[in-house]
């Protein structure tokens, strides 16, 4: 397991730096594992095309394999990817005093989650865009390829890292409408967020899900969660105040008094997120913050292979 997986960071400061570092570790873990020759070798290159311009071909590629390349530039994507982020206060648990640069929350993780795909993306030539919502969209941009953009697209995310907010609620459907308006070409769209809204009815954000759907794209929600403590509620049997980040509603209680009905509760919300995924025909991917971006990053990579890009 690397540094990454581990959460050993020492600094959220330079995530074009962690990004990259992230997806090096990856590929090297991929020739060690049975995904190798699983598309790690990045398209920097295409085959040449009889009858094409020759001013393009990469003479140094063709003295090592007596093959003749073309250099792909930026517009010559294979993919359009929208990327979108859930920013919503529930999004920045767990909190911790006096904000170590090093430590993980679900919007720390999801952002070096999302830088780590875009320099993935970047590496294959692949466009990529990014949308930030809470209780509405907050930025959305179109899919590009270029490295200005991809550093434009890392400025936003720091940003998220850096100001983080308290009572900022959600409303992923309204927002996930709004975005499924604005992609106007076929993408993968891929949605961190932890699907928590004030409302317990997943109908409406699976109607937006599906828009997305019935537009054409396909898309991949990394449901992001602290398994220890939102899912299996891994507190000392001690007196705790439990705080709403969305509302600021506290509560006093002792946790093992209401252990296992949260459990129960929990359970029953996971299983229904999965169900309605597989319904709608959404990947759905369990993202636990504490096992690091291996499973991330795999689980784009098979994506884009069922799509044949």
């Amino acid at each position: 397991m690397n540094l990454f997986d581990q959460y050993e960071l020492q600094d959220f400061g330079n995530l074009e730096l962690l990004a990259r570092q992230v997806v090096e570790g990856f590929i090297i873990g991929l020739h060690k594992s049975p995904f190798h020759g699983f598309s790690v070798e990045f398209a920097e290159h295409r085959l040449y095309n009889p009858g094409e311009a020759t001013r393009d071909i990469d003479w140094k590629v063709y003295a090592r394999t007596d093959k003749l390349f073309v250099k792909k530039f930026e517009e010559e994507t294979n993919l359009r990817c929208q990327i979108v982020v859930d920013t919503s206060s529930s999004m920045y648990f767990p909190e911790s005093e006096g904000s170590p640069k090093g430590y993980v929350n679900k919007l720390r993780f999801s952002a070096l989650a999302a830088a780590s795909l875009m320099n993935l993306l970047k590496r294959q030539r692949d466009a990529f865009g990014l949308s930030i919502f809470d209780d509405d969209v907050r930025q959305h941009t179109q899919c590009k390829s270029s490295t200005m953009h991809y550093r434009l697209l890392l400025s936003y995310l720091q940003q998220l890292i850096d100001n983080p907010e308290r009572n900022k609620q959600t409303s992923a459907a309204k927002a996930l409408h709004l975005i499924a308006d604005s992609i106007h070409r076929r993408s993968l769209v891929i949605l961190f967020s932890d699907m928590l809204e004030q409302n317990d009815n997943l109908e409406p954000i699976f109607a937006a899900l599906q828009h997305l759907k019935y537009n054409k794209h396909e898309v991949v929600l990394f449901h992001v969660v602290d398994q220890s403590k939102e899912v299996d509620f891994e507190f000392e049997n001690r007196p705790y105040q439990f705080i709403d980040m969305e509302t600021g509603e506290k509560v006093r209680l002792q946790s093992n008094q209401v252990k296992a009905h949260y459990v129960k509760q929990m359970k029953e919300f996971q299983e229904a997120l999965k169900f309605k995924c597989l319904q709608y025909k959404i990947d759905f991917v369990e993202a636990d913050i504490n096992q690091g971006f291996k499973k991330i990053l795999q689980s784009y990579l098979v994506k884009r292979s069922r799509m044949g890009a």
